[in-house]
């Protein structure tokens, strides 16, 4: 799938510009994350970056293992969204130039997923964007211990991520998991990742 079939499969997503009201997105939510009070929500924003090489796919970071959150998970490149921020895109632009030295200039933003929450209390805004050409990344070692791609026909095979579920903080919880032969793609990032599955193969 090329970038001009994938700017056509994501048209129908929100608009790239412009902060929408928190009422007009029907958010998705971690299991963990129904019975947080939406007032309580920090707002964040992640890039969503689809690369077309070596071979077209879906760009992740493993977080750092000293961090004090999230220590070792895969995510997308992200935070919250900072006062200097003009908007979520200008975030997502913003942590994926300081994470993996993405920069901004190379991503052609083709628009949002709808906001999805987690049960650490964000409500997070994955901002899509295409990134065309040879990849140039200088991840920074305070952030990130790795880079790597889920590629894009294991993203849209609709039989690739399951369901799993496991006994924590008292309590059952259900959570997508996705297939990679080095690295466990759970929580939100599995999450966005089966939003942005079904916006590409038409059913969202």
């Amino acid at each position: 799938m090329d970038l001009a079939e994938l700017r056509r499969r994501l048209a129908p997503a929100a608009p790239p510009a412009g902060d929408l009201p928190a009422e007009a997105l029907a958010a998705p939510a971690a299991d963990d994350a129904l019975d947080l009070d939406p007032g309580t929500l920090t707002r964040a924003a992640v890039l969503v970056p689809l690369v077309q090489q070596p071979l077209p796919g879906v760009l992740l970071t493993r977080r750092a293992a000293h961090l004090s959150a999230h220590a070792g998970q895969v995510a997308f490149p992200g935070g919250r969204i900072e006062a200097g921020d003009a908007d979520a895109t200008a975030a997502a632009l913003r942590e994926a130039a300081e994470e993996i030295g993405l920069d901004p200039d190379r991503v052609e933003v083709a628009g949002r997923l709808a906001d999805y929450v987690t049960g650490t209390g964000y409500r997070v805004t994955p901002v899509v964007g295409l990134v065309g050409g040879a990849l140039e990344l200088r991840p920074s070692p305070a952030e990130v211990d790795a880079v790597f791609e889920l590629p894009l026909a294991v993203v849209l095979d609709p039989q690739a991520p399951r369901r799993r579920r496991a006994f924590f903080r008292g309590r059952w919880r259900e959570f997508w998991v996705w297939p990679h032969p080095e690295h466990d793609i759970w929580g939100a990032t599995a999450g966005i990742l089966v939003a942005l599955a079904r916006r590409l193969r038409g059913e969202a």
